[in-house]
């Protein structure tokens, strides 16, 4: 089964990947760490998205369809794959048909993570975490049992990312809404789009992933 993912940053969407893989055994692919994947192994592709690179391009949609193919041919991939952070415009979802299509592939579901933007702002505001092992929380949905103790490593070194404000958050939603919101149509005129609220406890949201891809 072929998944892609749609949701904002922050909306729990790298949660519900991990889970999805850990429940279904589908790679979670992100076009970012495959393009890194194809310049470091050297690929053909990855040759040519490194000059691009070099110059301080962006890479095509082209090369970007073919990294995709040169990794979704190989044995893990069979049963299918999770799509995250592609496609992002009109065009790539198109194309990304157009190369599934001469595979003998396509895709099956579409799940977009949708949220409230002014909660989701509150939400990416309050996180936090452990600066030993990474453990995350956040001022609104997850405390440290122990006031200053880490739940995992009881660690008291507690860090906040510099983009984790009001404006970034802002800047990333309307991106966001700018170039993906597009897509959602065309999947839904496919029959292969189906929406969850994001912002739901991550066991229910997780349910709910579950059910849509055993249908």
């Amino acid at each position: 089964m072929i998944i892609i993912l749609f949701g904002p940053p922050g909306c729990g969407k790298g949660t519900q990947a991990a889970l999805i893989k850990k429940n279904f055994g589908y790679p979670h692919l992100s076009t970012g760490d495959m393009l890194r994947e194809a310049v470091n192994n050297n690929t053909e592709t990855g040759q040519l998205a490194a000059k691009i690179m070099e110059q301080g391009k962006l890479v095509s949609d082209e090369i970007v369809i073919n990294i995709i193919k040169e990794r979704i041919v190989k044995d893990d991939c069979e049963k299918g794959f999770i799509l995250d952070g592609f496609p992002r415009t009109l065009s790539q979802a198109e194309a990304l048909d157009k190369m599934l299509k001469n595979l003998n592939r396509h895709v099956k579901l579409v799940i977009e993570f949708a949220v409230n933007d002014n909660v989701l702002i509150e939400r990416i505001a309050g996180r936090f975490s452990c600066k030993d092992c990474g453990a995350g929380y956040n001022d609104l949905t997850l405390i440290p049992k122990k006031e200053g103790v880490c739940d995992i490593c009881g660690g008291h070194n507690f860090i906040r990312r510099k983009d984790d404000n009001k404006e970034t958050t802002l800047k990333r939603l309307e991106a966001y809404n700018e170039e993906t919101m597009p897509l959602l149509p065309y999947y839904k005129k496919k029959n292969l789009l189906f929406s969850i609220d994001g912002l739901a406890k991550i066991d229910d949201v997780a349910n709910e992933v579950e059910e849509l891809i055993k249908k």
